[in-house]
Formats: structure tokens, sequence, C-alpha cells
């Protein structure tokens, strides 16, 4: 009999540790799903900003007078129920633009990056980081004597 009642309690606190410890499991691989899948979003959105910027160059840089180039962008105003930044990141020294990051206003290590073609420079004074919200976003290219910038901006 005693054997039968020790393999009982056995099981039913094994049982009750299943209970207790399986949740933190499921929160962990939820958590890490929710990550990814911001992850996935936010390079979606990197790579739409980027596209963008390097078709605006191009079409800027075929020409041989000045001119400023715009484009709507049409981005999620949040994902996964948190708003996000998009930034144009560039070289400090000679300002030439680097690539487009776009990363979570909640936590700052979900994050994208995508390459911008190489030749533009950030312009500043315009814009090289916006937040997303229910404005209307825009990325620009102008072309001048000094060289061709890129800018993004809300609206």
């Amino acid at each position: 009999m005693p054997a039968s009642t020790m393999s009982h309690v056995i099981c039913i606190g094994a049982l009750i540790t299943l209970i207790l410890v399986m949740p933190l499991f499921y929160f962990y691989v939820i958590d890490n799903i929710t990550v990814e899948m911001m992850e996935r979003e936010l390079k979606e959105v990197a790579d739409c900003v980027s596209n963008s910027l390097g078709n605006l160059y191009l079409l800027a840089n075929s020409t041989n007078c000045d001119v400023v180039l715009k484009k709507r962008l049409d981005l999620p105003s949040s994902i996964r129920g948190s708003t996000y930044y998009v930034e144009i990141v560039y070289n400090q020294s000679d300002g030439s633009a680097q690539y487009v990051r776009a990363y979570s206003k909640d936590s700052s290590g979900v994050f994208a990056v995508s390459w911008i073609l190489r030749g533009p420079k950030a312009d500043n004074e315009t814009g090289c980081i916006i937040e997303s919200g229910e404005k209307t976003l825009f990325a620009g290219c102008s072309r001048e004597s000094t060289g061709v910038y890129v800018w993004i901006k809300g609206g």
C-alpha cells in the first residue's frame, strides 16, 4: 500500500510542476514568434522605403538639371499595435546615405535594415527620421549642384 501511495504523490507532484512550468515556456515561445513577425514587417517597411529612395535617386540622377522628386509612401500606421521609426542612416564624415533602418518604438532591439544604392547623400535639414502614425509619409530626392540628396518626412 505505501508504494502505490508514493507513486500517486510523485505523479501528482509531476502534474503540478507541469501545470506551473508549461505556461512559462508557452509565453516564451509566443514572445519569440511576435518578435519575429515584427522584424519581418519592419523589414518590409525598410525595403519599401529603400526601394523608393533608390528609384527616386535613379530618376533624379538621370537628368542634368536641378529637380525635386517626392513619392507618397503607403506604410502601415503601426506594427503589432506599436508605432515605429524609419531612419536614413548616413556616414557622418561625408553625409552619404548608407541604409534605411526601421525599428520599434517600444523595444529598440526589434529592427530591420535595408541598404540604399550608393551615391545619394542624406539631407539632414529636410529629414532623416520619421515616426509612423496617421500622417502621410513621403520619400524624396533632390538634385542640386552640390549633389543628389535623399530624405523622408511626414506631411
